[in-house]
């Protein structure tokens, strides 16, 4: 059901320059949620049109982690069940404290949300337009830029610089009405860092009245520090965050917006809704767990530095990766290789048009990565 936008919110899209025409796909994007076509990863990577996996087939194609929830998640979801005719609110708002606590926040700068792709939208909703672009990274992450163009904001490109990281000072300069500048940071699909001298750059050198958009949704891989502090400080930043990577709950939806109260209120005009409780409970045992992050960053490393010895030794060119994926260079059209591989069972991620020949690939569990090296190895021969 769509929601019918208030007049405040109409008076807010037209000063903004929206036309009254759009009001319907606005509203739509507000309340529609899953079911739009850029909305997350499955629809990106359009995996619903691959069909049934085979039972032994190797999924590198969405950045998943294979581990699934911590057990002290596990443990947390499997109680929380018996409880699920209700609407629990008291869980997300639990889950809301702690990580506000965790991140030396008051606990109305933290908005959870059922994983990160709902309030990445919802910003480019709020604070772009026509006449306020949204400014992103090129390789990126695609899906800010499908919601922007769905809604008719303007959308502006910026390469990555040459050793992967984002070109902050082209982005702050490209556009002086920029309504969202908007960095993953590892970057997806490169897993390549942007230094923090340089985001801190970005946020006392961007336009007047843009939102730099901080997507944190792999730091965790990371040993680099973390974006709340920008926020803690009342920034024109948002930082997203989700529980689908290293905490292994890309099924189960849980994530949060971090940003002053009078952002976050632009984000849920009306609300948030009723979040999945196991998602909740699930993300709050995994914030206490003092092991779950060092444990997994090492093991996801360890992995992923084993497949790149491998590849440095056959030849293979690829983008030396911080995170849970990265880009290689197939030589020829990318989408042949994605192809061929998922013909050896060995399903691996899409091609970006910046870079036609590269593909990504998530890193699975060890085992997994070897039946990617034997199926590459074919398909590169």
């Amino acid at each position: 059901m769509q929601v019918p936008l208030s007049e405040e919110l109409k008076q807010n899209f037209l000063k903004r320059g929206f036309s009254r025409r759009s009001f319907g796909r606005l509203a739509t994007l507000m309340t529609a949620g899953a079911a739009l076509p850029f909305y997350n990863e499955s629809a990106l990577a359009q995996l619903s049109r691959i069909g049934p996996l085979p039972p032994d087939a190797v999924k590198i194609n969405a950045n998943e982690n294979p581990m699934g929830p911590c057990p002290e998640a596990a443990e947390a979801i499997y109680n929380v069940i018996k409880k699920g005719g209700r609407y629990l609110y008291e869980e997300t708002f639990e889950f809301a404290k702690i990580m506000a606590d965790q991140e030396g926040l008051k606990p109305n700068y933290v908005q959870p949300f059922a994983g990160s792709s709902d309030p990445l939208h919802r910003a480019i909703l709020a604070f772009t337009s026509a006449e306020k672009p949204l400014v992103l990274a090129d390789p990126g992450y695609e899906a800010g830029e499908r919601a922007a163009r769905f809604i008719g904001s303007k959308v502006i490109k910026v390469p990555l610089k040459k050793d992967y990281s984002h070109d902050v000072r082209a982005m702050a300069a490209a556009d002086p009405n920029a309504g969202v500048i908007y960095v993953c940071n590892p970057n997806n699909p490169t897993g390549t860092i942007t230094p923090r001298s340089e985001i801190e750059w970005l946020v006392a050198n961007k336009p007047a009245g843009s939102i730099v958009l901080l997507d944190e949704a792999y730091i965790h891989l990371t040993t680099e520090p973390f974006g709340s502090d920008f926020v803690a400080a009342d920034k024109d930043v948002i930082i997203l965050r989700t529980f689908s990577k290293l905490y292994g709950m890309a099924g189960l939806r849980a994530g949060a917006a971090l940003g002053r109260p009078d952002l976050i209120e632009k984000l849920t005009p009306y609300g948030a809704g009723a979040l999945p409780a196991t998602g909740m409970v699930g993300a709050a045992a995994s914030l206490k767990s003092p092991k779950v992050v060092p444990e997994r960053r090492k093991i996801i490393a360890n992995i992923r530095e084993d497949v790149f010895d491998w590849m440095t030794k056959k030849n293979y060119k690829f983008v030396p990766s911080v995170s849970n994926k990265f880009m290689v260079d197939v030589g020829r059209p990318g989408q042949e290789v994605v192809r061929l591989m998922a013909q050896e069972k060995v399903f691996i991620g899409r091609v970006w048009p910046a870079w036609p020949t590269y593909v990504r690939v998530s890193i699975g569990t060890a085992e997994e990565m070897e039946k990617f090296k034997k199926a590459f190895e074919k398909v590169m021969a």
